[in-house]
């Protein structure tokens, strides 16, 4: 080694000593956040879970009091059946819980892993609604010792009622602590090159499985009042450009690709296009053989294995389809845990 490159090295050495000094002795914790499951199918559970997520200001902006007196009365009542025999449509038998559950603590355990060779990071995960809460596991890191925390909400498009909720737990918590954690939150990626390429080519993978060659393909994004959207929510702009980028990365498949939005509440008008409505008119305009993939979900949950899988299924072979497929999330694949792991390597930069 030449004297120019020692002098490159050491100066290296010495600003990657000084970065690690700077930001502290202690540990780094990362929080994998997911938006929540309830603890099982039966009334109670589900009654609880429904009423932790609906009575959250960013999911339900009316008015509080007609909203508590619906709420009680109504929707609280009657839905935790409804909901509770969806859930078991799709629960994990085997370990008594939601595939949400399964699926992000083996996201957790896989980024750790990932992550391994970096020195003093720990690797948790938790839920906004349900167990285990964002509170409980921010005491937890705490205790490991990590005074730097980045909270990671698994949306890649930002929504008040997903990622601005979930990053108000977190700083709900951290207002409790004697000894609050240095804080970064994850910011959207909705047309990231590695999430997108990882998106692109799971469909394609899944595309050349089946039998046969979808005429369409809907990109179903879980819907949002069109209200929340009018007062400033950038959530249906960060999808069209998922959807775009998408399209990109698919070549000429992508020309199949249109943008629908899932999972009305209420009698209020949502974002359009609404997939259910466009699978029953695909089918009843003589569309034969479609698929949905759904990128706006990092991890399989209800609204994708029941609502899609099951739901829409039904609705597009009732009116006429003949062959439907549903392309599952990343999940905790080799691709999927690609793009949390860069995601985090991206926003831990200086602290690591």
């Amino acid at each position: 080694m030449d004297d120019t490159a020692r002098k490159k090295t050491a100066a290296s050495k010495s600003r990657s000593e000084t970065a690690r000094a700077g930001a502290g002795a202690g540990k780094i914790g990362v929080l994998l956040i997911n938006l929540g499951t309830p603890d099982g199918t039966h009334y109670w559970a589900m009654r609880r879970y429904l009423k932790e997520f609906l009575s959250d200001r960013r999911v339900i902006e009316v008015n509080r009091v007609l909203w508590w007196l619906i709420l009680h009365c109504v929707v609280l009542v009657k839905r935790p059946f409804a909901s509770g025999a969806k859930y078991r449509s799709i629960w994990n038998e085997e370990l008594d819980e939601s595939p949400l559950f399964t699926v992000t603590r083996s996201q957790a355990e896989k980024v750790a892993s990932a992550l391994s060779s970096y020195e003093g990071i720990i690797v948790d995960w938790a839920m906004r609604y349900g167990n285990p809460t964002i509170a409980s596991r921010i005491e937890r890191l705490a205790a490991q010792g990590c005074d730097r925390l980045l909270a990671f909400p698994l949306y890649p498009q930002y929504a008040a009622p997903t990622t601005a909720t979930a990053n108000d737990k977190v700083f709900d918590a951290l207002k409790t602590m004697r000894a609050q954690p240095a804080l970064r939150t994850v910011p959207p990626y909705p047309d990231d090159p590695v999430y997108i390429d990882a998106v692109a080519e799971s469909m394609r993978a899944h595309l050349r499985n089946l039998d046969f060659e979808p005429e369409v393909i809907l990109a179903s994004f879980h819907g949002l009042p069109q209200d929340y959207v009018d007062q400033g929510d950038p959530y249906q702009q960060q999808c069209l450009r998922t959807i775009e980028a998408l399209r990109n990365a698919l070549g000429p498949p992508g020309a199949r690709l249109k943008l629908t939005f899932q999972s009305r509440f209420g009698r209020a008008e949502w974002i359009k296009p609404y997939t259910d409505k466009t699978v029953e008119a695909l089918a009843r305009d003589g569309v034969k053989r479609i698929a949905i993939v759904c990128p706006g979900f990092a991890a399989d949950c209800i609204e994708t294995l029941e609502e899609i899988a099951q739901d829409n299924k039904d609705i597009f072979l009732k009116h006429g389809g003949e062959k439907f497929s549903y392309i599952p999330c990343l999940n905790d694949s080799n691709e999927g845990i690609q793009v949390l792991v860069h995601v985090i390597e991206r926003e831990l930069q200086v602290w690591v």
